[in-house]
C-alpha cells in the first residue's frame, strides 16, 4: 500500500515506519520535527519519502493524503508537561491538525488509523478502563484536561465520518516506552527516570509514588497499531493498546535504579511544584484489553523488565 505516517519521526511513529517498510509498503512521513527526530528514521530513510511540515498546513496534508491508501495519524502535541506549558498551541495542533488529516482522508477515500490516548478516560475510578466507558474530567480551568478533550474531539470526528463511510479505526495508547523515547521526557516518566538515574541524580517521583500505570513496550504498541489498521474486523472500532500489568511509580523508579546500578535516591515532588496549582493526576490507569484480544488477536507480551533492558541498551549506545 501507499501509506502516510504523520508524526513518523517521533518515537512511536518511527518504529511504525520501520515495520511498514519491512512489510513492503511505500511510506511517506510528514513531521514538523518539533518533538520528532530525523535520527529516528536513519534505518528507514533510504526507503521512504520524508516531508518536513505541519498537519496545520491543510494544503500539504491534502496533497499527501491524495496519494495514500492508508493514513496513520500519530502527529500530536503530547506529554502532560508540554500540554500544561503550551495549552493554546497544543489544543490547536490536536484539534485543527487532526481535522485536516481526517477530512483529507474523507475527500480522498483513504483509510485512517487515528492514534489516541489513555488520557481520554480522565480521572475515572472504574478499572479496568473499557473503550465504551464514561469519561470523567476535571474543570476547564485545569489545562491538563485540554489534552483529553482535544483527543476526544478527534475521536468524535472520526467516528462521525465513519457513519458516512470513512474506513477508520482508533487506538488508545497506554504509557508506551522503549528505544528512541525522547530523552527530554516528553510524556514519559520512564525517560525522565532513566535520564536522572544514569546521572546519579535524585529521581523525581510526583506525589507519593503509589499511583500506578501500565507500561507498554513500543514493539507491542506498534503491533497493536498495525493490527487495528490493517485488519478489516477493526474498522469503526476503538481499541485500548496496552499492557494490563500495573506498576507503581515508586516500583518503576526502584527497578530502574537497580538495573542501572545507580546511586540515585527517590525524591518525591509535589504535583503543584511541577505542574502548577490545581493540577490533578489519576491514581490508577489500567486498560481493559479484551476487545483488542478478541477482535484483533492482540495481547501485549513484553515484560516490563525486558522492555526496560532493551531501552537502557539503546540509551547507552546513543546518549553516552
Amino acid at each position: 500500500m501507499h501509506t502516510l505516517v504523520t508524526g513518523g519521526a517521533g518515537y512511536i511513529g518511527s518504529h511504525l515506519v520501520d515495520r511498514l517498510v519491512e512489510l513492503g509498503h511505500d511510506v511517506v512521513v510528514l513531521d514538523d520535527l518539533s518533538t520528532g527526530n530525523l535520527a529516528n528514521l536513519h534505518h528507514a530513510m533510504p526507503n521512504i519519502r520524508f516531508v518536513e511540515g505541519t498537519i496545520l498546513d491543510g494544503s500539504t496534508v491534502d496533497s499527501l493524503v491524495a496519494d495514500a491508501d492508508m493514513v496513520f495519524h500519530l502527529a500530536a502535541a503530547v506529554g502532560v508537561g508540554h500540554i500544561v506549558e503550551k495549552p493554546l498551541s497544543s489544543l490547536i495542533t490536536n484539534t485543527k491538525g487532526a481535522e485536516n488529516v481526517i477530512e483529507a482522508c474523507v475527500r480522498h477515500d483513504a483509510k485512517l488509523l487515528l492514534a489516541s490516548t489513555s488520557e481520554i478516560y480522565g480521572k475515572t475510578s472504574k478499572m479496568p478502563m473499557s473503550e465504551d466507558d464514561d469519561r470523567v474530567l476535571g474543570s476547564t480551568t485545569i489545562a491538563r484536561w485540554g489534552y483529553s478533550t482535544a483527543k476526544a474531539i478527534d475521536e468524535h470526528l472520526a467516528l462521525a465520518y465513519a457513519k458516512q463511510g470513512l474506513r477508520m479505526s482508533i487506538v488508545r495508547y497506554f504509557n508506551s516506552y522503549g528505544p528512541r523515547i525522547d530523552p527530554r521526557g516528553y510524556g514519559s516518566v520512564v525517560a525522565n527516570l532513566i535520564r536522572q538515574a544514569l546521572k546519579n541524580e535524585p529521581l523525581s517521583v510526583h506525589g507519593d509514588g503509589r499511583q500506578t500505570r501500565c507500561f507498554t513496550f513500543v514493539n507491542d504498541t506498534v503491533e497493536g497499531t498495525l493490527r487495528a489498521a490493517l485488519d478489516e474486523r477493526g474498522e469503526g472500532l476503538v481499541f485500548n493498546i496496552g499492557d494490563n500489568h500495573e506498576t507503581t511509580i515508586n516500583d518503576l523508579a526502584q527497578m530502574i535504579v537497580s538495573m542501572i546500578g545507580s546511586r540515585s535516591s527517590i525524591q518525591h515532588v509535589s504535583y503543584e511544584a511541577r505542574f502548577g496549582k490545581g493540577f490533578e493526576d489519576t491514581k490508577r490507569r489500567v486498560p481493559d484489553v479484551r476487545r483488542a484480544s478478541e477482535v484483533l488477536g492482540f495481547t501485549a507480551s513484553t515484560p516490563l523488565k525486558d522492555g526496560l533492558a532493551h531501552t537502557l541498551e539503546w540509551w547507552r549506545a546513543t546518549h553516552q
